[in-house]
């Protein structure tokens, strides 16, 4: 068994500075927002795991069944030796494709990449002993801002999944994939995730189910500001809110102010005032069609080499080759 490694690039310290940045920013412009990385402490990830479960929420069951059907196809028409996976957690999608690449026999190494050390070193742990021939290599950093960091290799395929990109601006997402594309070697690729343009019913339904757990989820981030700024924003004053955005082609998360509200951001020494009915957008989650992939991929030096779809065209899966 070779011993795992574990490149620490994001301290404690650092995430610190990171959420005063983006709260004061984002508080502080109009309208107000808040970016969706910071849903994610201990309770926000436990709500967002009882999201994939829940019926109206399709996008983490449809990647994974596509996955299951398509990762021997990724592994032979890839045949990287190493799979860096970005914003990785638990790695329990990734099973699969380490299956299926260690069934194609080129699997040499496993680099997966979250902001949290925790979670980090925990996946870590556990594959060390379902994969013991594996070299593994974690880097604990943030994907915008931490990829030159990522250890090189002879042919490595970064693996982008959950429809993460669209989490990003079209700015954000042009920008991470320049920068992604400025640390690959020609002929290294990357695997994306993208969920795809449907009709808006169900795509309103996956962001607001009928049990409320994404409310629940959404409001989560008023509570890791009470607890990490000493604000005192009064959570349950705020609502859940999901809307189509047609012209841009995203789901927009909002919550919405029930009443006049003044809000005290004591480590910042910021004060805040939401009006009555005023909105703060905390996610945005685009969805995309497959030409607007591929001339986003070709932008930034990528040649997609080939796509797989789910069997209702909700989700897709694009290796793409840097050029």
């Amino acid at each position: 068994m070779s011993p795992a490694l574990l490149d620490i690039h994001l301290t404690d310290g650092d995430a610190d500075a990171a959420l005063r940045a983006d709260v004061r920013a984002g508080l502080t412009t109009i309208p107000k927002q808040l970016p969706p990385k910071w849903f994610y402490d201990a309770r926000g990830s436990e709500l967002f795991e009882l999201i994939t479960e829940l019926p109206e929420y399709y996008p983490t069951r449809t990647e994974r069944a596509l996955l299951e059907r398509s990762a021997d196809a990724i592994a032979i028409t890839s045949g990287a030796d190493t799979i860096v996976e970005l914003g990785s957690g638990s790695s329990a999608k990734t099973r699969l494709l380490l299956d299926a690449f260690g069934r194609a026999g080129s699997l040499r190494r496993y680099v997966p990449q979250d902001v949290s050390e925790a979670a980090l070193r925990s996946a870590m742990d556990a594959l060390s002993v379902e994969y013991p021939d594996l070299e593994l290599h974690g880097v604990v950093g943030d994907f915008t801002s931490h990829l030159h960091r990522l250890p090189r290799g002879k042919h490595r395929m970064v693996a982008f999944l959950g429809g993460t990109i669209g989490n990003l601006l079209p700015a954000e997402r042009a920008e991470f994939l320049d920068r992604l594309r400025a640390v690959l070697q020609p002929g290294e690729q990357l695997l994306l995730g993208t969920g795809l343009v449907i009709d808006e019913e169900t795509l309103v339904r996956a962001y607001d189910d009928s049990a409320g757990v994404t409310a629940e989820f959404n409001r989560n981030v008023l509570r890791v500001l009470n607890r990490e700024l000493r604000a005192d924003f009064p959570v349950e004053e705020f609502t859940h809110r999901a809307l189509w955005d047609a012209e841009n082609e995203w789901i927009e998360m909002r919550l919405v102010a029930q009443r006049a509200i003044t809000v005290t951001l004591a480590e910042l020494g910021l004060e805040v005032r939401f009006a009555a009915g005023e909105e703060m957008r905390t996610e945005v989650s685009a969805k995309f069609r497959a030409p607007g992939v591929r001339a986003m991929l070709e932008e930034a030096g990528f040649t997609v080499t080939r796509t797989w779809t789910d069997p209702d065209d909700r989700f897709a899966l694009t290796l793409a080759t840097a050029t």
